[in-house]
């Protein structure tokens, strides 16, 4: 310690000088030490590898984030000469995205801003258009670590519904694994398909990298399928449909030894339902767990001060009421094509900057929470 003393106070000629008080401790390290020795300069250090620039054909995430209240997101996919629409005239040409990189801040004719970027694949699942209701990602996650899935695996899914849970298993299970999705309804079997296509599509042109062709859609019955699972042996099995025990018996020889098989189930007589008739025919599962995944969103934002000369009164304001999404704006495909309405533009992306600690923080949870969206039932495989 003494050592190091002395050696800071000989570069620093036995005090420290005036300009150093307001530096950080490495740009005073980077000063004192002789040329060539100390940090190096931000121009010669290595930039960050940019992301492709956006192209037509693939998909992009419209943002316009709005002053104590949720963003408004839109899902989009460019094409020359097209535009996202608003009443009042055009609101963002795809052109003005189009060879731009994702995570620009695009400006608008009537002064507003807007951050473009490439969707993750939770926000796709999110915005693509639905016919049933879809497995949310916070229940998707859940039931990915519960069956274990890994790059190679075959997986069997019953209830494409409109395809997130494939989307996901697709990812999951890699270019050498298989996913296997039965759906009963055609609608729903047409709109897994198109959805899954639409992404894969995008994932190549933005990607510039082709996303796993490994989904098979088969239009059919899961609990009439008996011949087709005698010649396959699956890894885990997930079941999304509206009674699940009638298929239990088809899919559960062709599961391996300890294999996994997660139940989605909206409430829990369904459980119930389900339990009894694993024991009253005797079937070969052990239910290991019953869960329910729960989110809790909170709200963290610069408080509002009035009268600051007397009170410091704080106060935020966050919309609240059941209907926020048809409300404040209205999502319409049409084309591959998603209208936002009443968008509050001029709201977007302020350039007014506080200082660091300048304003009270107000944090809490949000009003605005995910409500319950089903049970994940996990029951392995075992020995009769």
């Amino acid at each position: 310690m003494a050592a190091w003393t002395g050696l800071r106070r000989a570069l620093s000629g036995g005090r420290r000088p005036a300009w150093a008080a307001s530096l950080s401790p490495e740009e005073r390290l980077r000063r004192l030490l002789p040329p060539g020795q100390g940090a190096e300069e931000p121009s010669g250090a290595p930039r960050a590898a940019s992301a492709p620039p956006f192209r037509a054909g693939e998909l992009a995430l419209v943002e316009a984030s709005r002053r104590q209240r949720p963003p408004l997101r839109a899902l989009c996919r460019l094409a020359a000469g097209a535009a996202l629409g608003a009443p009042g005239g055009l609101l963002l040409p795809h052109d003005s995205v189009i060879g731009r990189p994702p995570g620009e801040v695009v400006r608008l004719r009537g002064g507003g801003r807007l951050l473009v970027r490439r969707p993750s694949l939770e926000e796709y699942a999110l915005l693509m258009p639905r016919g049933p209701a879809i497995a949310y990602p916070k229940d998707i996650s859940a039931m990915l670590l519960m069956m274990d899935v890994n790059h190679g695996d075959t997986v069997l899914e019953a209830g494409s519904g409109s395809g997130a849970l494939s989307l996901f298993l697709s990812r999951a299970v890699g270019p050498k694994g298989r996913v296997i999705s039965y759906e009963t309804r055609d609608d729903h079997h047409n709109l897994a398909k198109k959805n899954y296509r639409h992404w894969r599509a995008a994932w190549e042109i933005g990607h510039m990298e082709e996303w796993p062709d490994n989904v098979d859609f088969i239009l059919k019955d899961i609990s009439t399928a008996a011949e087709d699972m005698k010649s396959l042996t699956f890894d885990a099995i997930s079941l999304d449909m509206i009674s699940p025990q009638s298929a239990l018996s088809v899919v559960h020889p062709s599961l391996k030894q300890g294999g996994v098989c997660t139940v989605y189930l909206a409430n829990i007589t369904q459980v119930i339902d389900l339990l009894d008739r694993i024991r009253t025919c005797k079937l070969p599962f052990l239910c290991e767990s019953i869960v329910e995944v729960t989110h809790r969103k909170w709200l963290v934002l610069p408080a509002k001060i009035k009268n600051c000369k007397s009170s410091q009164t704080a106060e935020t304001q966050e919309y609240t009421e059941e209907e926020t999404h048809q409300k404040d704006y209205d999502e319409i495909h049409i084309q591959d094509q998603i209208v936002l309405k009443d968008i509050e533009c001029n709201e977007s992306f302020s350039d007014d900057a506080e200082t660091y600690c300048s304003v009270p923080y107000v944090a809490r949870p949000s009003n605005c929470q995910d409500a319950h969206s089903g049970y994940r039932q996990t029951a392995s495989a075992a020995l009769p």
